[in-house]
């Protein structure tokens, strides 16, 4: 049975640095949006898109949303898939993340009980968009975009919610390889993610 979860990709990037749309370049053979939703299956009650481009994703029969407050970037994503959500934990996926390791993913799921969300952290450093999500950062959330305190990172950091952060030993244990952190962001990327997928990670 899938757990009281939303999954959430978020699909808003601008891809500048790509030169074309992240969630349509091909790493197995099919559009990245397309694998992270079968790799995500059956992981929640739900999938959302958050794109400000839904006419693109419309083939894809999932709820398609757009930004509750335009412009704002990563975070007014997540607000707008957490304030969307009709479960009561979220989880975050950017969908120019293409390795969803499953055990991982379950572990953090796991967590979720004990605090108001659940981050990983590598080297000191925050991956908020591969994280789970409670309501209750709602607020908080709202009053960091409207003050435009944009940043994620410090958003974590001066939030006041607890937050579960799940450091890299724990990680270690269920990716020791950190795939589930790889981003693409330029075509020398994309190149290693089609090589990572070969060598059947």
């Amino acid at each position: 049975m899938s757990p009281p979860l939303t999954v959430a990709i978020l699909a808003g990037g601008k891809s500048s640095r790509l030169g074309r749309d992240k969630a349509f370049v091909e790493v197995r053979g099919r559009p990245l949006i397309e694998d992270l939703l079968a790799q995500t299956d059956g992981l929640g009650l739900e999938t959302l898109i958050i794109t400000n481009h839904p006419e693109a994703y419309r083939y894809l029969n999932r709820p398609l949303l757009s930004d509750v407050l335009p412009e704002r970037g990563p975070l007014g994503g997540l607000y707008t898939a957490l304030s969307a959500a009709s479960q009561p934990q979220l989880l975050c996926l950017a969908c120019d993340m293409p390795f969803i390791v499953r055990p991982l993913i379950d572990y953090l799921i796991s967590l979720i009980s004990e605090s108001d969300g659940v981050v990983p952290r590598l080297s000191g450093k925050v991956e908020p968009l591969r994280a789970i999500y409670a309501r209750t950062c709602l607020a908080p959330m709202r009053a960091a975009l409207e003050a435009d305190r944009l940043a994620l990172h410090d958003f974590l950091s001066a939030s006041g919610l607890h937050l579960r952060f799940v450091e890299e030993a724990e990680i270690d244990r269920f990716d020791p390889d950190h795939l589930s952190f790889f981003n693409i962001n330029t075509p020398e990327d994309l190149e290693q993610a089609r090589k990572l997928a070969a060598g059947s990670w």
